[in-house]
Formats: structure tokens, C-alpha cells, sequence
């Protein structure tokens, strides 16, 4: 499926409607590497919604809008899951599927899930800033330009000073 990494950003995303049973609401930015597995083992009983990535810019809004989704969709489908973590929700996001009975993704963001968030909280690498193929891709409109760093650069070090290492997850299979 030709999807641009804008749309992925931006919008509410159907990615893939083979009438499944199961429902996955998912964040845009994980959005190639879901379709990846789905596409791998032949999963036809799984439907993708991906909400815009962008949502991470303004985290209050995810579960909110997640709550939302549940209630349009829970009718048509036997199961729904969540595939964000935490994703600075401040453990609302957990708490609204754990109240609808929707199941979510382990662990405070996805830097943890993709590594195995316990292999994760052993590193304890709070100076490391991550990168996934997406971030790298969206940087100028997730990080650079919310940030006001293209218009104010000398804000770089405030924002960046603290950091003593860079991670790069890739997601290409």
C-alpha cells in the first residue's frame, strides 16, 4: 500500500479493512512495520486504523480521541487493541482501556516496546535521544519546526545539551 509518511503524520489512516474480526488502533508512525507483520503471516482476521502521529505533539489528545474509536468501532469487531504505550499520556491512556477492556501495549513509549521494555529499563539510558526511521524521515515537522528551532536555533543546546548518546532503531525488516 503507497501511504506518504505526510498522510501517516496528519490524518486518521484505514489501512487495511479485509473485514477482520480484530480491530488494531495504532499510532501512524508504527504504521509500515504493523502492515509489515500483517503482510508476513498472512494475518486476514486483523483490520488497521492508524490515528496521525502528530498526536505525540499533543499526547493529552491521544487518549481522548483512542476513547472515541473504541466506542465507533467496538460493535463491529469481537477485540480491539491499542498498539501505543504510554506515549506521555501520564497513564490515562492505560487507564481508559483498562476501564473499556481493551488491551494495549506494555511500556512508556515505543522506543521501549521495540527494544523489549525490559531489556530497556536494564539500559537506563536517560541521556540517550532516539531515533526511529519515521522520526528520522519527519524530524523537520515532529521535532525542528514544533520546537521553533527554525526559527530560533540558539535553542538547540537548551533542547539537545543534555544528551550524551543517539539511538537509531532502525524498522526496516
Amino acid at each position: 500500500m503507497d501511504i506518504t509518511d505526510q498522510e501517516l503524520s496528519h490524518q486518521e489512516t484505514t489501512l487495511s479493512e479485509n473485514q477482520g474480526r480484530v480491530l488494531l488502533l495504532a499510532c501512524g508512525a508504527l504504521a509500515r512495520e504493523i502492515l509489515d507483520i500483517i503482510a508476513r503471516h498472512g494475518f486476514t482476521h486483523l483490520d488497521l486504523k492508524c490515528l496521525p502521529a502528530i498526536l505525540h505533539n499533543a499526547p493529552e489528545k491521544i487518549t481522548p480521541l483512542i476513547e472515541e474509536k473504541i466506542a465507533e468501532h467496538r460493535a463491529v469487531y469481537d477485540d480491539i487493541y491499542v498498539l501505543y504505550a504510554d506515549c506521555g499520556t501520564g497513564g490515562l491512556l492505560q487507564a481508559a482501556c483498562d476501564r473499556l477492556g481493551v488491551k494495549m501495549l506494555r511500556g512508556p513509549h515505543c522506543y521501549s516496546f521495540f527494544e523489549g521494555n525490559d531489556d530497556f529499563e536494564k539500559r537506563d539510558e536517560f541521556t540517550a535521544f532516539y531515533l526511529t526511521d519515521f522520526l528520522v524521515r519527519q524530524f523537520d515537522a515532529f521535532v525542528w519546526k514544533p520546537l521553533g528551532l527554525d526559527r530560533h536555533p540558539d535553542l538547540i543546546s537548551m533542547y539537545f545539551g543534555n544528551y550524551t548518546k543517539l539511538v537509531y532503531q532502525a524498522q526496516n525488516p
